[in-house]
């Protein structure tokens, strides 16, 4: 309080003297000046960002949220210096500097996390957490309060081997390991949206390149944060040894299944858009994830598939090196019918539908004599496996119907022949009454 009293008292003393109101002018100018370049220089941005995107998109934005605090800071930083080489106070300059630096911090920081993450209440609460701090500290700065409160923070400490940890080396980790986080992720996010754009990069490849920069990314921001807090990193081999041997015991399914998706999308075995058969579960692949596949079905439905179970059961790939896919119609007629004439109806009936290809081109064939009837076969070729082949199948099958109804050839009931050896069973002999 009596460093707020000192600043108080300073201020009123200021106020009956004419440098307060050259102070006043310069913060005045430097704002309105701020304001019109921010501006134009807005306007001027915007009409030549329209098309751009990535990395230019990104420091375009960036520069328009810090263009008018920097601006007013540009502007006030070379007025403090000659005043305090006037001779002239500088009170209302040295709290208004800080607050500028303040709000640009807050800006990028902000657009950062957006960038980084999805909005969320979660996050608009770390936001307004974050902002609070660092107006906390502002306001600690301009008391003069903050180098005490920080050589406090410093002498509360304890020792762990040859380690000083104190509550200020500890917050500092804290606050770096947010950073670099924050950081890293927005880069690799970054990264993935820019290889996702790329018409040279295969899909599995997009997401392989994705995973392993964002692994490698976060892996680096954490070793950057502790090395900047005075951390030694030797000291972390006992830690790495212990994280091993959790691995290779209790994490091992963990591990297993993340040493899995890389080796998925590496091999090219399963990508995104293929369809696949693992077990009874039929759908797309949707998503290729550190821990787990993601398949829809035609149902709507999402499964989640561990990525071990790729790698060590069977999996059918519809599309793996073809999209084309062979489907089969099985129908049966009389024996009183002609096979022929039945083979050309079904073949005429493969063109009710416009997904059947033309190339290769569908074929029939008599497969054999059955108990019930003649077994023939229709069989198609289909490029869009994507969409099913229940429609395809339904529309062929009611043609092959309406054709078979017209031209009077009879799909068979099952039959069976009942063949009697011999007569009825001989009448029971009568029974005589014992004489005896």
């Amino acid at each position: 309080m009596q460093r707020f009293n000192e600043i108080s008292a300073e201020i009123l003393r200021s106020l009956q003297q004419i440098d307060f109101w050259w102070q006043l002018l310069a913060l005045t100018v430097a704002l309105i000046l701020a304001s019109l370049t921010n501006r134009r220089l807005q306007r001027l941005m915007e009409s030549q960002n329209t098309h751009d995107t990535g990395l230019r998109h990104l420091a375009v934005r960036s520069i328009q949220r810090l263009l008018w605090p920097l601006t007013a800071l540009i502007i006030l930083v070379p007025a403090k210096i000659i005043f305090e080489m006037s001779n002239l106070p500088v009170q209302i300059l040295d709290v208004a500097v800080p607050v500028l630096v303040a709000l640009a911090v807050i800006r990028i920081t902000v657009y950062i996390l957006r960038k980084a993450f999805n909005v969320s209440p979660l996050l608009k609460s770390s936001e307004n957490l974050l902002a609070g701090i660092i107006w906390l500290g502002v306001l600690l700065h301009i008391a003069g309060w903050l180098p005490g409160l920080l050589a406090v923070l410093e002498s509360l400490a304890m020792t762990v081997g040859e380690t000083r940890i104190s509550v200020l080396a500890v917050l500092k980790l804290v606050l770096m390991i947010a950073l670099a986080f924050t950081l890293a992720i927005w880069l690799a996010e970054f990264i993935s949206q820019r290889v996702q754009r790329s018409a040279y990069i295969s899909p599995s490849m997009q997401v392989g390149f994705a995973k392993f920069s964002k692994f490698i990314l976060i892996t680096v921001a954490f070793l950057v944060a502790l090395n900047a807090v005075g951390i030694n990193l030797s000291s972390l081999a006992v830690f790495g040894g212990a994280l091993g041997v959790g691995l290779g015991f209790g994490l091992q399914r963990i591990a297993s299944n993340f040493i899995s998706g890389f080796i998925l999308v590496f091999d090219r075995s399963i990508k995104p858009g293929d369809i696949i058969t693992v077990g009874q579960n039929f759908g797309w692949v949707e998503q290729l994830n550190a821990r787990y596949v993601v398949v829809r079905n035609r149902e709507g439905v999402d499964t989640l598939i561990p990525n071990e179970n790729l790698i060590t059961s069977e999996v059918i790939n519809w599309s793996y090196a073809d999209t084309n896919v062979r489907m089969i119609i099985k129908v049966q007629i009389s024996y009183d019918d002609d096979p022929e004439q039945a083979l050309a109806l079904m073949l005429e009936c493969a063109k009710v539908s416009p997904r059947v290809l033309t190339e290769p081109a569908p074929t029939v064939r008599l497969m054999e004599f059955a108990d019930s009837g003649i077994e023939l076969q229709l069989r198609v070729w289909l490029a869009d496996m994507e969409k099913g082949t229940g429609e395809i199948r339904s529309a062929i099958n009611l043609a092959i119907w309406r054709a078979f109804k017209q031209n009077k050839i009879t799909i068979p009931y099952p039959q069976r022949d009942l063949h009697i050896k011999s007569g009825w069973p001989p009448a029971p002999e009568p029974l005589t009454k014992d004489t005896d």
